[in-house]
């Protein structure tokens, strides 16, 4: 897609890995521990915000951990994780804002990674924010403003965009 401004080009913000372990302990140990694998960087555990008494969950008791890339590192990450899917995804992996989410089921799908004892077959989800240049006006300490509908990014300009950049096939919704 032909843009008439180069700030108005979507980009690529920053890409989350999450994996849900659900409890404290050895499974979200051994989460952590593929994070660390799949990314060569530290991780950050996520903690629960309610008490569910069902679920044996009590408040800021740890559930899961994630990594968030940017850059390069991003970019890198996201065509091994796309691989993974067999770079086919659907229109319902993109949301009103443009952003894009998915899930990889077992992490052995992924380029270069090999089933290790210690960790057990896990999956984990993909988060991409994607964005505009001009949308940093809506996060800027000083002077903070909504930004402008050039900058706001569509579902349809995403979806434009991952197709030609990392070449995804995208199925229509079902």
């Amino acid at each position: 897609m032909e843009y008439s401004n180069v700030m108005q080009k979507p980009r690529i913000e920053k890409v989350t890995l999450n994996i849900g372990a659900g409890e404290s302990g050895e499974k979200l140990v051994k989460a952590e521990k593929l994070l660390q694998k799949i990314t060569n960087k530290k991780t950050i555990r996520t903690f629960s915000k309610h008490k569910v008494p069902a679920w044996n969950l009590r408040k800021g008791e740890p559930i899961g951990c994630k990594v968030t890339l940017r850059g390069k590192e991003a970019e890198e990450i996201l065509k091994r994780m796309l691989y993974a899917k067999d770079n086919k995804l659907t229109e319902d992996n993109f949301d009103k804002a443009g952003n894009m989410a998915f899930g990889i089921h077992e992490y052995i799908d992924i380029q270069g990674l090999k089933y290790d004892p210690d960790i057990g077959i896990l999956g984990l989800n993909v988060n991409t924010t994607l964005e505009k240049s001009g949308y940093r006006t809506k996060r800027r300490r000083l002077n903070q403003r909504s930004p402008s509908k050039k900058h706001t990014i569509t579902r349809q300009e995403s979806i434009d965009f991952i197709k030609e950049k990392f070449g995804v096939e995208i199925e229509a919704e079902t």
